[in-house]
């Protein structure tokens, strides 16, 4: 088990991990589409994207859910 006072930077790396594989893969196949060479493209983009998506997700999700609660009722 990982302990509570890490909990918000697991949250963050699970999220950013998600969202770089899942647009990484699309937006690499927008722009190049499907063929042998589409798994190593896409290895390489996902490299890129991860660390700027979690660069990305420390900065957006605090600004986020300040908003999200000044917005809630």
């Amino acid at each position: 088990m990982i302990k509570k006072k890490y909990s918000q930077f697991v949250f963050v790396v699970i999220t950013s991990f998600g969202m770089s594989i899942i647009m990484s893969l699309v937006i690499t196949y927008i722009n190049t589409g499907i063929d042998s060479e589409f798994l190593i493209r896409w290895g390489k983009a996902w490299l890129v994207a991860f660390p700027i998506a979690i660069i990305a997700a420390i900065i957006v999700v605090p600004l986020a859910k300040k908003i999200a609660n000044k917005i809630s009722y």
